[in-house]
């Protein structure tokens, strides 16, 4: 494939020419009802309900497995001939503008001294940006380069470990560690990840970026269109998210910013981006970064080079669901042991581990879990994580991550309720692994794994004795360059995301937390699960907006909120975390026209949030407002 405005040299990246001859590795399904004309029109794709998951609040574990299986599919869909409302992964613009980011990042790598690629995020986007820099900084140093890979997460480190979603809202502090990183650099590549387009810290750093275009390069990651990008006002701000993404925009065509932005499709739980959103982002800029590197190594990368990293991760799916009746069986035993009020415990080695973490922490603010509930813990603590801040054991209980932490601090209360899971790969000290169950089998029976492993490598049977039904997943052998033997780490990796989403939602929506596919017991610490809560309690109840925000803020502050109604935003975040069931209050208080004190004492005495709805919904006379997701939606 040739392009004489690229020239000659043979380490070019040439230009994408669209996918119509590229066959899926996996059967995706047909054109959701997401992407007709009107569905939901007033919401981002990232907050829409998947028609997929409508019913998925009554499903078993087999058919929630299958479900969460379908949406993962939608990431790989093309466009619909019939039917382009959206930009896809596999889109020839989306291609062309991934190649194009990859000639920027490529300048960097060739010459890093002066130059710094910095990916930032807020909560799963973050940790994936400390997940992703480290990978290439490792990739780097095993050709002898300079690492020229760092990360950002908004609240710090601490963040990496422990829920903060509060620093999601301050677009100066994004701005004053962006400036800190970056100090003394010639050449920024700035890649931001806002899933739904909507993090202000993100788009402070953006801001910041537009501003000296001299040295910075800002790319923007997400999966909405721009049109549906945040816009309302950020508090002490003088800006929208909308306005900055429009901005760069404008200045796409000039290669001086760029937007990424395919449609994935709304998520399985509604706006649960940890799960879609985080798993896109991880294919997209590991492609990219993986096409940059090998055009530095001089290798041409042709439009069937970049197909081909992406249908890795295609097979990755298909690979990964084949354990779907395994998976099933882990989702319930999970549920069984967060009904009785017992634990999960994720145990990895190596990287897994920081999937455990990642997965683990994002179940307090998703479900209003206590941080107790599902806990990652890693091999090496802190030293395999590889953070910049080193230890923050000295923080308290929420921040020990080690084994060692593990054994010491968790094992010795660890009983029968409880569920363990261990996540390695056939690559990493099985006799370790081993131990580590000799030590869990006192304490309870209910141990899985997650094994990676390469095709001729088995485990050995000493470990199926102690582990009865492992989830082994084989991958074929790769013979690639050092750049390509990094795929299979890569696939790994997203494996076992795929799962545990699939383990810690399943498991919450059969604990109930999660009505239709909208759940409904999430923490409201920050401005966008506010909005999050409001849209929620109108497309149950059939209320207006006005509504709905004066029970939401009944239910944090109590009956009298008159006082409230022109606080700020911050304010009623602070006040709504020191409260206990805020939405689950209110969705019950509109659905019975009752006060929420009453609401919160039916909520009380029923056997879960869920059915607390549902007798909610059935209460006779009652109108069934909330059967049409569709008109409430608009109603917005």
């Amino acid at each position: 494939m040739e392009d004489s405005s690229l020239g000659k040299r043979p380490h070019q990246i040439t230009a994408m020419r669209g996918t119509r001859k590229y066959r899926h590795i996996i059967d995706t399904p047909d054109p959701g009802k997401w992407e007709l004309a009107g569905y939901e029109e007033s919401l981002p794709i990232s907050e829409k309900s998947n028609p997929i998951t409508r019913e998925m609040d009554k499903a078993d574990p087999n058919t929630l497995v299958q479900l969460l299986r379908d949406c993962d599919a939608e990431i790989f869909q093309e466009e619909d001939e019939t039917i382009i409302n959206y930009q896809r992964l596999y889109s020839e613009s989306i291609l062309k503008t991934v190649a194009e980011i990859a000639k920027k990042v490529q300048l960097i790598i060739e010459n890093p001294e002066d130059g710094l690629i910095v990916l930032s995020g807020c909560g799963t986007s973050g940790r994936l940006a400390l997940l992703l820099a480290n990978s290439f900084n490792r990739l780097m140093k095993g050709l002898h380069q300079s690492p020229c890979y760092t990360y950002i997460i908004a609240g710090g480190d601490r963040s990496v470990v422990a829920a903060q979603e509060a620093p999601e809202d301050n677009p100066a502090r994004g701005q004053e560690e962006l400036k800190r990183v970056c100090e003394g650099k010639k050449k920024v590549v700035f890649i931001g990840i806002s899933c739904s387009l909507s993090a202000p810290f993100i788009a402070g750093q953006l801001d910041f970026c537009m501003k000296n275009l001299d040295v910075f390069l800002p790319v923007l990651v997400g999966f909405n269109p721009v049109s549906m990008a945040r816009n309302d006002r950020i508090e002490g701000w003088n800006s929208t998210f909308r306005q900055v993404a429009e901005q760069m925009q404008n200045l796409h065509d000039s290669q001086r910013a760029f937007v990424l932005n395919p449609a994935v499709g709304p998520e399985g739980l509604c706006g649960s981006s940890r799960m879609k959103g985080g798993s896109a982002t991880k294919i997209l800029l590991e492609t990219l970064f993986l096409v940059a590197h090998k055009a530095s190594s001089k290798v041409e990368v042709t439009e069937k080079c970049l197909l081909e990293i992406l249908r890795t991760y295609e097979r990755a799916h298909k690979v990964t669901y084949s354990q779907s009746k395994k998976i099933a069986a882990l989702v319930k035993q999970s549920a069984t042991s967060l009904q009785k009020k017992g634990h999960l415990y994720l145990l990895g080695w190596g990287t897994l581990g920081l999937v455990g973490i990642m997965d683990a922490v994002e179940c307090a603010p998703s479900y209003n879990a206590d941080w107790r509930d599902v806990r990652g813990f890693i091999n090496g603590g802190y030293h395999t994580l590889e953070n910049q801040e080193g230890a923050l054991t000295s923080l308290g209980p929420q921040f020990t991550i080690s084994h060692e932490d593990f054994v010491k601090s968790v094992l010795p209360s660890v009983s029968e309720t409880d569920t363990i899971v261990f996540l390695f790969t056939m690559d990493d000290e099985v006799t370790e692994v081993e131990k580590l169950v000799e030590l869990v089998k006192e304490k309870t029976s209910n141990i899985h794994a997650i094994c990676h492993a390469t095709a001729g490598q088995y485990l050995p049977n000493s470990t199926k004795k102690m582990i009865p039904n492992p989830i082994v997943i084989t991958w074929p052998i790769l013979f690639l360059e050092y750049e390509g033997a990094f795929i299979q780490k890569f696939q790994r990796e997203l494996s076992s995301k795929w799962i545990l989403d699939t383990v810690t939602s399943g498991a919450h929506v059969l604990k109930g937390k999660v009505y239709r596919n909208f759940i409904v017991d999430f923490a409201i610490c920050n401005s966008k699960h506010f909005q999050r809560a409001v849209s929620v309690l109108q497309r149950l109840s059939g209320h207006p907006e006005t509504r709905c925000t004066e029970t939401l803020l009944q239910s944090i502050y109590g009956e009298q909120t008159e006082q409230m109604r022109n606080t700020e935003m911050s304010q009623h975040i602070r006040a709504a975390m020191s409260r206990d069931k805020v939405l689950p209050a209110a969705i019950v208080s509109l659905l019975r026209n009752c006060p929420v004190a009453e609401a919160r004492t039916r909520l009380e005495s029923s056997e879960s949030i869920r059915a607390a709805i549902e007798s909610s919904l059935n209460v006779p006379g009652r109108k069934r407002v909330a059967e049409s997701t569709e008109s409430a939606g608009r109603s917005r």
